[in-house]
């Protein structure tokens, strides 16, 4: 199945995507947008592009597990989606990617203004390297 994942912000949104063989996980790309219309446009957009058959969306919990202002925007994001886009979109929890792709890129040594063109784009393929691997579990 062809998978989009997303990683939602306030003015950058990182993607990524995996063939329909979900062998991997691979950036796609950040959509530097601060205008929730334009951004949700663009994410549209490149579903189709791709011919995304599902849509995943980070949510990002509070680490207590509650919602916060952020995770809520994403659900209404994913609610909106779907309901537009007529793609089967889901929530998935993102709890640690940012940590994780910080990280990652600390490793590869990428600093300043490249590290932050980036870094949506890596925590929206750890999301989707996430729910990769749980399918595959639950085959």
């Amino acid at each position: 199945m062809k998978i989009l994942a997303v990683d939602y912000g306030d003015s950058r949104t990182g993607l990524a995507y995996c063939d329909r063989y979900e062998s991997i996980a691979a950036p796609l790309g950040t959509v530097f947008e601060k205008s929730p219309e334009k951004c949700f446009q663009k994410i549209i957009a490149t579903a189709k592009e791709q011919g995304s058959e599902l849509i995943v969306v980070g949510h990002p919990l509070n680490m207590d597990g509650s919602l916060g202002p952020r995770a809520k925007l994403c659900e209404e994001l994913a609610e909106r989606i779907e309901r537009e886009s007529g793609i089967k979109t889901l929530l998935w929890d993102e709890r640690v990617t940012t940590v994780q792709a910080i990280g990652i890129l600390n490793e590869t040594n990428v600093h300043g203004k490249k590290r932050k063109e980036v870094i949506d784009t890596v925590a929206a393929t750890l999301i989707l390297e996430s729910y990769l691997d749980f399918r595959k579990k639950k085959a």
